[in-house]
């Protein structure tokens, strides 16, 4: 009789359990989503990548940006009709090209108006999407980064200079077809990031700017802070919304044996007295 209760306890407690906390979790995300988009009048969309356990046995796997992604997006566009405005939470550190693109077109596309809200981070192909808005809300300490392309490991630019600076007698074919391609990447990527701004700004602004991004100026995990995106000539706010924040809390990063973050989680206001409030 113990041996069968343990049973089902094992059965409740690895399987049952959590599944019974990701719906919940699901539940909240929805409710917490749809109350966003009641106070904006706007389709509400999460692009949100955590490391996140696998199974029950709790096996990791970190999320980036991939086709899944910009064909549910695609998806959502879709079903949101053309005066309905968007609201897009990206939080990510890039991914594939071809799914940020897709993604980044399709938001440009849209005739009413395109907000990306950046909490914390959207790098390399999160950025590429943010630049498809009329408008990027970050938190004062959230980031951005260059879109400048990458070929296999290795910055597009980086090859090119190589190429520049070593005879071609002593380079081999490889890397010569690999330059070939990064100036192609490059060109490509500049040309695309023109059409997506050229909307907001005249032209001349937008072929500035696409050269910054495009051009290698940063490592490509450069963090483009929200003043020094502002100063680059972004159309920036770091007015983000408590809600916003409040969509977050429900996409959390896998548990682990030892928190590595603590604090007590309320607000504070001036000095906080013994009880944690003031």
């Amino acid at each position: 009789m113990f041996k069968l209760n343990f049973f089902w306890i094992f059965i409740l407690f690895f399987f049952v359990f959590p599944m019974f906390k990701q719906w919940n979790l699901e539940r909240m995300r929805v409710a917490t989503i749809r109350k966003l988009e009641k106070k904006r009048g706007s389709r509400v969309i999460t692009l949100i990548h955590r490391q996140e356990s696998v199974g029950f046995l709790g096996v990791f796997a970190r999320n980036y940006i991939n086709i899944e992604d910009s064909e549910e997006i695609l998806r959502a566009i879709r079903m949101t009709s053309s005066d309905t405005p968007i609201d897009l939470i990206v939080h990510t550190p890039g991914g594939l090209l071809l799914a940020a693109s897709q993604i980044a077109a399709a938001l440009n596309k849209h005739e009413a108006k395109v907000t990306v809200f950046v909490p914390h981070y959207a790098m390399s192909g999160g950025t590429l999407i943010a630049l498809a808005a009329d408008e990027i809300v970050m938190d004062r300490h959230a980031v951005l980064g260059p879109v400048d392309p990458q070929i296999g490991q290795y910055p597009a630019v980086s090859i090119l200079k190589t190429v520049e600076e070593k005879p071609v007698a002593e380079i081999d074919d490889e890397t010569l077809i690999m330059a070939d391609i990064s100036r192609k990447a490059i060109e490509q990527t500049c040309k695309f990031v023109v059409n997506l701004l050229v909307d907001n700004v005249p032209r001349e602004e937008a072929e500035r700017l696409a050269g910054i991004l495009t051009e290698g100026r940063w490592t490509h995990d450069y963090p483009i802070s929200s003043e020094e995106a502002a100063e680059l000539g972004l159309f920036i706010s770091t007015d983000i919304p408590e809600e916003i924040c409040q969509v977050m809390r429900f996409y959390p990063q896998s548990g682990q044996r030892r928190p590595s973050v603590q604090y007590v989680p309320m607000p504070y206001h001036g000095t906080p007295n013994n009880n944690g409030i003031k």
